[in-house]
C-alpha cells in the first residue's frame, strides 16, 4: 500500500480531504480472493447479476442492505471489477446540474450523491469536494448558462450562483476565455474503482458468490426458475439483473424479444496535462455544454490521485470496447452502423460528430478546443491519456436516451441505460433496482 496527502484546494468547501489510499493488487491475487465456494456450485440463487461494475456492485450491497439473509452470485466475464465503464471515466461527484429536474438522473443523483460521500466518510475512501466552474465563452453560452443554473436550482443545489469573470479568474487565474461562469460547490472528485473494490470487498464479506472470467453466453427457463449459461459453469436462479453496460442491450436479448433499444458506443480520449505545466487549472473547469449535441465537451479535471486530465471527446467507437482508435470489430460495427436508429443520430449530429473525429484525430484540434477555456495551455503541454467507452442507448426512432432506464420483464430486471452520473448515483441506483427485486 502506497499512501500520500492530499493538499485540500483553495476552493474547497470546507470538507476535510482524506489520505489517499493507492491499492495494487496482482491480478491473480483479486481473482483467487473472489472465487466461490466449489461447495456452492449446485446452489440455487435468489439473484443473480451480470456485471461487476460499479451499478452491479452497488445493487448486490443494496440488496443485502434490505434483505441480508439472500443467496447472490455476481458474473463477470473479465477477471477483475470496474474494468469498462467504471475504470476509465474521470472521477467527477456530479451535483445533478445538468439534468431535467424529476428525471431520473435528476433524482437518483441527488439521494446518489449524499449516500457516496457518507460511504466514503465510512470506509474512509478519500474524496475532495472542491467545487467546479461552467464557463460561458461568448454571448451565447452566456444565455445558456442561465437556463443551467435554473435547472441546478430546480434540482435542490443550494449555493451554485453565476459568478462573475473577476470571480472565476479568482477561483481559476487561468481559465481567461470565460466571460462569466456558474460556480457549483458541490463537485467533487473520487477514484470510482476504489469504491466499486470496496463494494465488492463488504459483498463477499456478507456471502456473495462471485464468477469471474465467466461469459453470459444463453439465459434460459426451466420449470419457473432461471439458468444463466456462461462459457464456465451454468447458474441457477430464481431473477436476474442485468448490469451489463456495454453489452446490456446483449443480455436483454437473451430474455426478451424487445429490439428497439441498441446501445451504440461512443468513444472518449483524455490528454494529461505534464506536470509543469498542472498550475494552469485548480480543480475542475467545464464548458457551457451544447445543447445539441449529448455530451459536455472537452473540459479539465483534477483527479484524486493526483495529475490533471483534459477531455474527453466523443467519437463513434469501432468496437463496443474500443478504447483505442485503431481498434475494430466488423461484426460489431456494422451491426452499429446498419440500426435504423443510429443512421438517423448521424444524420442529425453529423456536424458535430465530424468536428469531435477532427478532435481525435488532430491534436491541433483538440488543443483548440481547450484554449477556449485556458488560453494557455499548448500542444507541447499535454501527454496522450487514458480513454473511456461510452455506453449509448438509443431508439430506433434516432433518440438518444437521456435518462436512466430500466426494464422489467417476468423475473428479469435489465439496466438498458446508466450514464453519466450512474458512477455518482450508484448506490440509489442499486437502491432502486432492489426494491424492485424484493418487489417480486
Amino acid at each position: 500500500m502506497i499512501g500520500k496527502n492530499i493538499t485540500p484546494s483553495r476552493f474547497c468547501s470546507g470538507r476535510r480531504t482524506k489520505k489517499f489510499n493507492v491499492w495494487r493488487f496482482a491480478s491473480s491475487e483479486v481473482y483467487d480472493a473472489q472465487l466461490p465456494n466449489p461447495k456452492l456450485k449446485n446452489m440455487m440463487y435468489d439473484v443473480t447479476i451480470i456485471g461487476a461494475g460499479i451499478v452491479g456492485l452497488a445493487t448486490a450491497y443494496q440488496l443485502l442492505e434490505q434483505q441480508p439473509d439472500l443467496k447472490i452470485c455476481m458474473v463477470e466475464k473479465e477477471n477483475l471489477v470496474a474494468q469498462h465503464q467504471t475504470g476509465h471515466n474521470s472521477g467527477v461527484i456530479h451535483s445533478g446540474i445538468y439534468y431535467k429536474p424529476g428525471g431520473s438522473r435528476a433524482v437518483h443523483c441527488k439521494r446518489g450523491y449524499q449516500l457516496l460521500l457518507e460511504f466514503a466518510d465510512k470506509h474512509d475512501i478519500p474524496y475532495d469536494i472542491c467545487g467546479k466552474v461552467i464557463v460561458a465563452t461568448n454571448a451565447s453560452e452566456q444565455t445558456k448558462l442561465e437556463e443551467i443554473l435554473q435547472r441546478g436550482i430546480a434540482n435542490g443545489l443550494n449555493g451554485i450562483r453565476k459568478i462573475s469573470r473577476g470571480e472565476l479568474l479568482e477561483i481559476e487565474p487561468y481559465a481567461e476565455g470565460g466571460l462569466e461562469a456558474i460556480w457549483v460547490p458541490q463537485a467533487g472528485i473520487i477514484n470510482y474503482k476504489e469504491v466499486a473494490q470496496k463494494y465488492l470487498e463488504l459483498i463477499i464479506q456478507r456471502g456473495v458468490t462471485t464468477f469471474f472470467g465467466a461469459k453470459v453466453q444463453q439465459i434460459r427457463q426451466s420449470g419457473g426458475q432461471l439458468v444463466v449459461v456462461t462459457d464456465q459453469k451454468e447458474i441457477e436462479t430464481r431473477s436476474i439483473v442485468n448490469c451489463a453496460g456495454l453489452y446490456s442491450d446483449k443480455v436483454a436479448a437473451l430474455t426478451s424479444t424487445r429490439r428497439d433499444i441498441q446501445i451504440v458506443p461512443f468513444r472518449g480520449e483524455y490528454y494529461d496535462i505534464k506536470p509543469a505545466k498542472q498550475y494552469l487549472v485548480r480543480n475542475l473547469i467545464y464548458p457551457t455544454p451544447n445543447p445539441n449535441f449529448p455530451f459536455l465537451g472537452v473540459h479539465f479535471t483534477r483527479m484524486i490521485g493526483g495529475g490533471i486530465e483534459a477531455g474527453p471527446n466523443a467519437v463513434l467507437a469501432f468496437k463496443r470496447e474500443g478504447y483505442n482508435r485503431w481498434d475494430f470489430d466488423s461484426k460489431e460495427f456494422f451491426e452499429t452502423v446498419a440500426f435504423p436508429g443510429f443512421r438517423k443520430i448521424a444524420r442529425k449530429y453529423w456536424r458535430d460528430g465530424m468536428e469531435e473525429m477532427r478532435r481525435s484525430y488532430f491534436k491541433s484540434a483538440f488543443v483548440k478546443s481547450l484554449q477556449k477555456l485556458v488560453p494557455d495551455i499548448q500542444s507541447d503541454d499535454l501527454q496522450p491519456g487514458g480513454a473511456g467507452v461510452r455506453a449509448v442507448a438509443c431508439d430506433s426512432n434516432g433518440n438518444i436516451i437521456d435518462d436512466f432506464l430500466i426494464l422489467e420483464d417476468k423475473n428479469v430486471i435489465n439496466v438498458c441505460n446508466a450514464p453519466s452520473p450512474a458512477a455518482t448515483a450508484s448506490l440509489a441506483i442499486g437502491e432502486t433496482i432492489a426494491k424492485r427485486v424484493m418487489g417480486r
